[in-house]
């Protein structure tokens, strides 16, 4: 499948701040199931600082604007060509142990609710049929429902309620696979909007759990499948601001606000 994508966040500060520094993980992951035709990100009157690919495999780049400012656009255009590899990550170089994907973060620390959770879903082994449930179960829990949670909800806050988003199914899986000993972790990425069945926003987030003898597989509770040739992967990380495509800090006193639209359709050939 060839899918085009116009990610645009537009950042606001009610005061001038001096300057902005930004960390990007807003390039594709290089493996099997995607292939770059073209991409660009632009930041205005921004400066490229140094990048590098980290032990996860993800490419990251930073940037700065020196102020004066009050606005910043980053725009992110390209297309990718995509393919089903029923979410395997197939081909994808990286050099951190999956065990590192043990520890817990504040987000996606279990509780009683979560460990009971995945005791009643996960069965005796830790087999690809396991983590199938451990989805399943995750998606029964917590109903998707946008506008009820924030970004800084955890995985038990919102199994409690019942309610969330994306961020939200991927926290609470990781959780419950991370209490059962799968090692597991957030991404980041894009699905395509307008897609048959599809919930959630264009810019999209699931869980991938490490199955032994198969490596990551990727699990969108939201959506109830594995990643397929809809989806375009950016990067990885123990939760999602570890994982966020744009990371950044700005020096003053300006209160931020920001505003994104991203579009993910299919390309013409």
């Amino acid at each position: 499948m060839l899918l085009s994508v116009d990610h645009v966040t537009r950042y606001f500060y009610d005061q001038p701040v001096r300057a902005v520094v930004q960390s990007h993980r807003l390039t594709p992951s290089v493996f099997e199931g995607q292939k770059v035709l073209d991409w660009q990100v632009t930041v205005t009157d921004g400066l490229p600082g140094g990048a590098f690919r980290d032990g996860a495999g993800d490419r990251v780049q930073g940037w700065s604007v020196q102020g004066p400012l009050t606005e910043i656009e980053v725009r992110v255009t390209g297309r990718v060509e995509t393919f089903d590899l029923a979410g395997v990550l197939r081909g994808h170089r990286e050099s951190v142990s999956p065990l590192c994907y043990l520890d817990d973060t504040m987000p996606t620390r279990a509780d009683t609710a979560l460990v009971e959770l995945a005791r009643n879903a996960m069965g005796e082994e830790a087999t690809l049929a396991a983590a199938h449930r451990l989805s399943d179960a995750v998606a029964d829990a917590i109903r998707w429902t946008p506008g009820v949670t924030e970004a800084c909800t955890t995985a038990a806050e919102a199994l409690a309620l019942g309610e969330g988003v994306c961020q939200d199914h991927a926290h609470a899986l990781i959780a419950v696979a991370r209490a059962s000993g799968l090692p597991a972790r957030y991404v980041s990425g894009y699905l395509m909007s307008g897609s048959e069945g599809a919930t959630g926003d264009a810019a999209h987030a699931w869980a991938e759990i490490w199955i032994e003898g198969l490596g990551w597989v990727g699990f969108d509770p939201t959506n109830r499948c594995c990643p397929d040739d809809r989806y375009i992967r950016l990067g990885s990380g123990m939760d999602a601001q570890e994982a966020a495509p744009i990371r950044g800090v700005a020096r003053g006193a300006g209160q931020e606000s920001l505003d994104v639209s991203v579009a993910v359709q299919l390309a013409e050939q």
